[in-house]
């Protein structure tokens, strides 16, 4: 699955990927790309009726939570092979942005069950967000993100620090609700933002629950406060309140901007979160204690890059 307008030479990479896989004894895989009205959801789910058995999707967070919403719940494997600018779950869970390096994933054979979020009927992987973040996703500039990567988030966080809270009622699983003025919530599966800024410390990605980040800054002063509490990771950060639940349930009193890995969804005055654990199965560097197959994923890994490069830079 890829997303040609992330991909600056499809014929390459294409090639790459096919020359690689066939090498080491791998059918030859079957090419699918997004379009503007199908993300990847559509494509990904009648790979799974063709009987794939693993989905590669090269693109940004996109063209991932569309894979994830598709395979979320099957025995399907999805291998990210990041190419935007965000790339959100690949910076979680360790896994490169190199496509030689990202096909070794692959070849090793490591795979990890991880818990994905719902939302309607899309699921994610990393974070779903209403309020300030999702404000900051939609006043960064496209063409910033290509030539300046994540920075480009910074200019669009300008654009809002000095909004009006939103006013909201939240509900964690069977508990009392609650009320707060925050300026944006935050359920995540995971912990890392834009950058590698981890701003939930205690989010593992398999361990059936949602965490919950509750930011409440009213100054530039508490902004600057926050922003250096999240990158010390104190324990206590200031304007901050974390919680964990497996469904969340947040209502405002007018419609609120919102987002689901990076992406933006329509604007609405709810966000209800709930939590499938372990529900997808995904291609994650493997270990290697014993010495064989050590030995295995070390033949596999330079193959792979003899290829890559003999496909990159033909003699």
């Amino acid at each position: 699955m890829v997303n040609p307008v992330k991909v600056p030479d499809l014929d390459e990479l294409r090639h790459t990927i096919t020359d690689v896989l066939t090498a080491q004894g791998w059918p030859e895989p079957m090419w699918l790309e997004t379009t503007v009205d199908d993300p990847g959801a559509g494509q990904a789910t009648q790979a799974v009726r063709d009987g794939a058995e693993l989905v590669f999707a090269c693109g940004g967070d996109g063209t991932v939570m569309a894979c994830v919403t598709a395979l979320a719940g099957s025995e399907v494997a999805l291998a990210v092979l990041p190419a935007g600018t965000g790339n959100l779950l690949a910076a979680n869970l360790g896994l490169s942005a190199d496509l030689a390096t990202g096909l070794e994933v692959v070849l090793q054979g490591g795979r990890r069950r991880i818990d994905v979020g719902v939302v309607g009927e899309q699921s994610f992987a990393v974070m779903a967000g209403m309020g300030f973040d999702a404000h900051m996703l939609d006043a960064t500039n496209d063409t910033a993100k290509k030539h300046i990567g994540w920075l480009a988030y910074a200019a669009g966080a300008t654009k809002h620090l000095r909004d009006r809270p939103m006013h909201l009622r939240i509900t964690l699983d069977d508990k009392p609700a609650f009320t707060r003025r925050p300026r944006t919530v935050i359920v995540g599966n995971v912990g890392r933002l834009q950058g590698g800024m981890r701003l939930l410390n205690d989010a593992q990605p398999d361990d059936g629950l949602l965490d919950v980040a509750i930011l409440s800054p009213r100054t530039l002063r508490h902004w600057a406060a926050l922003g250096w509490g999240v990158l010390r990771r104190k324990q206590r950060v200031p304007s901050m309140e974390t919680y964990t639940a497996t469904r969340v349930q947040i209502s405002s009193r007018r419609a609120q901007p919102r987002q689901l890995d990076g992406d933006l969804i329509d604007p609405g005055k709810d966000l209800t979160v709930t939590v499938r654990p372990k529900a997808l199965l995904l291609c994650v560097p493997q270990p290697a204690t014993d010495p064989d197959l050590a030995h295995d994923a070390d033949t596999a890994a330079r193959d792979a890059r003899e290829i890559h490069e003999t496909v990159t830079h033909p003699v």
